[in-house]
């Protein structure tokens, strides 16, 4: 059986990105098959188009697909799986970064998915997963969130970031957020008690006290990461979502002095299971939504990748693979 897949032959512009009749896979004893109905664009998928960054490089081998994202309907399960059953509607990070979900049809590891919540769209679903597996980590596992904590979260009103403001609001926390001026209403609506315009004016002249900083804006900035520590209360904690940027000597000297933890998303492992059932749980619950910007068909992602460039995407951008019946 064939399908059709965005293929990358070249590294490059959004032009490279092929879509092209390829053999479906199949899966492993581990694997599950999934009909793929959405994926979305993230940051990464463009890092990985044009060849990488010193952190994936070694990775990447062409030819190969692209999308972290999937979410659609269980068609065949390994002989090992015992958490799926064939029409499960299910969503998650497939093999990163392997064959990807800018495709028909996928293989992935059963663990590397969940059941998707049953309020929601695939598109919707579409959109969460990798976003969702960040913000939880960064949030609830290295942020340690407790009711009555107060969160400050940089570019609140990303993909990481609008989930990052869900997640602290449901486990009870004061949350603040930077953006810019005309997300302000957004980021309220979501649950924001108070959101501050990074374009206009300084967070580090208006905080002090914060119990964790979680930074998910895009834009590399050391600058950023210092001030962040110093509007930490003591034993608070920073959080980064840039993996491909260490934490500096300067951040780590501030932070030490300051008695607080600075550290990049990632640690103690990304739970997949346990955060992408916990992300289940809160959207049937109704205090967690997918947030999209925009829809584009399989067929028009060289466009939506143009899109995600500009950083000014709020929420995500989503590719639908096939239209849901």
């Amino acid at each position: 059986m064939s399908m059709k897949a965005i293929r990358v032959n070249e590294f490059g512009g959004p032009e490279v990105m092929k879509l092209e009749e390829v053999k479906c896979p199949v899966p492993k004893l581990d694997e599950i098959l999934v009909k793929v109905y959405a994926s979305s664009v993230n940051p990464a998928d463009y890092i990985i188009r044009q060849g990488g960054n010193d952190l994936l490089r070694s990775f990447l081998k062409l030819p190969m697909g692209l999308g972290l994202d999937a979410a659609g309907i269980v068609e065949e399960i390994g002989s090992e799986v015992l958490s799926f059953k064939k029409g499960d509607k299910v969503y998650g990070v497939p093999n990163f970064p392997g064959d990807g979900a800018y495709a028909e049809y996928l293989t992935a590891k059963a663990s590397q998915f969940a059941l998707m919540p049953e309020n929601i769209s695939f598109n919707e679903a579409g959109a969460i997963p990798s976003c969702a597996l960040i913000a939880w980590n960064g949030i609830v596992d290295l942020g340690k969130v407790q009711p009555g904590h107060r969160v400050l979260i940089h570019g609140a009103a990303g993909g990481v970031g609008n989930l990052a403001v869900q997640f602290a609001k449901a486990k009870g926390a004061y949350v603040i957020g930077t953006a810019s001026a005309n997300n302000f209403d957004f980021l309220k609506k979501l649950g924001a008690d108070e959101v501050i315009d990074y374009k206009t004016q300084q967070f580090d002249k208006l905080l002090s006290n914060i119990d964790l900083v979680f930074n998910a804006s895009p834009v590399r900035d050391n600058h950023t990461r210092l001030n962040s520590v110093q509007v930490l209360k003591k034993g608070g904690i920073f959080v980064c979502t840039q993996l491909d940027v260490p934490i500096s000597d300067e951040v780590l000297k501030a932070s030490a002095e300051k008695d607080v933890t600075s550290t990049l998303v990632g640690g103690g492992g990304i739970a997949y299971t346990s955060s992408l059932d916990e992300t289940t749980k809160l959207i049937e619950e109704g205090k967690v939504k997918a947030i999209i910007s925009k829809v584009y068909p399989l067929e028009e992602v060289a466009e939506a990748h143009r899109e995600s460039a500009t950083y000014h995407v709020r929420g995500k951008l989503v590719l639908e693979v096939r239209k849901e019946n």
